[in-house]
């Protein structure tokens, strides 16, 4: 099965952005931390990151037939893009949204999810181990 990783806004400033919220890894070695855990399921894990919103929504648009399931972590995008919401809806796949920092215990403004509804479970707060859950749930929904 083949699970493709987004990454959105800023997520390729990981290493640079506050450690707190974010933790220290750069964005190449959490998807190799990715790709691990992935390959211990037993899951192909393909990565995109992008800072421009047209070019994440193209990106779900390609992946209809293409991936299996999702783990989207669209940065800023989740609280206000609806283009988005719109493209993971015609992607028709199943996905999880995953989060670096606890969004529900920060700002108000970063703790509405446009993506939520289209996600079958959301994991934030855990760092890195929030992507080892989502593939686990990933891996167990696919399974059926």
């Amino acid at each position: 099965m083949r699970i493709e990783v987004l990454h959105g806004v800023n997520l390729d400033q990981l290493g640079r952005r506050d450690a707190t919220h974010y933790g220290s890894l750069t964005l190449d070695q959490l998807q190799s931390q990715i790709e691990t855990w992935g390959s211990e399921l037993g899951l192909s894990t393909g990565f995109f990151q992008t800072n421009h919103e047209g070019a994440f929504v193209e990106r779900l648009h390609a992946l209809r037939g293409n991936a299996d399931g999702l783990i989207l972590n669209p940065g800023a995008w989740t609280h206000y893009a609806y283009a988005i919401h719109d493209a993971l809806e015609i992607a028709g796949l199943p996905a999880v949204e995953v989060h670096l920092s606890d969004i529900g215990g920060r700002d108000a403004w970063r703790q509405l999810s446009v993506i939520r509804p289209l996600c079958f479970a959301t994991v934030s707060g855990k760092g890195p181990e929030g992507y080892r859950e989502g593939l686990e749930l990933l891996n167990k929904e696919l399974a059926g």
